[in-house]
C-alpha cells in the first residue's frame, strides 16, 4: 500500500514505523540503513512535536492541538513530511505537497 506513494512525481523514499521506533518497511531510492534513519528521524521528530504542541495547550489552555496528526520539515532539497507512523522523503519543489500529505493520510489509515 505504501510502495504506491513512489509513484507520486518528487518523492524519493517512504517508510513505515512502529510507535516503539522499530522499522516496519520501507521503499525508494535510500539503502535499508538510510531509511531506518527516515523513520528514526520521524519518530523522534514526532515525538519533539508532541512535547511542543503539550507545553502550548497547557500554558494557552487551548485544547485541540494534541496528538499531531502530521509534520513536515522543509529545507531547500528535500521535504520531510510525517502522517501517523508513515514518513516520506521528497524533493522540495517537485512534489506536491498538499497532493502527498492527502495521499500519505489515505494510506496512513491502512497500515
Amino acid at each position: 500500500m505504501i510502495k504506491r506513494l513512489l509513484l507520486i512525481d518528487g518523492v524519493d523514499a517512504v517508510c513505515h514505523f512502529r510507535d516503539d521506533g522499530s522499522f516496519v518497511e520501507g521503499f525508494g531510492f535510500l539503502d535499508e540503513t538510510g531509511l531506518r534513519h527516515l523513520a528514526r528521524f520521524a519518530l523522534e521528530y514526532r515525538r519533539l512535536v508532541q512535547g511542543n504542541l503539550d507545553q502550548f495547550s497547557m500554558f494557552t489552555g487551548l485544547p485541540g492541538w494534541t496528538p499531531p496528526r502530521a509534520w513536515a520539515v522543509r529545507a531547500a532539497a528535500g521535504t520531510v513530511l510525517s502522517v501517523g507512523n508513515l514518513v516520506c522523503l521528497a524533493r522540495t519543489g517537485e512534489v506536491s505537497i498538499d497532493r502527498l500529505l492527502r495521499e500519505m493520510t489515505e494510506a496512513a489509515s491502512y497500515v
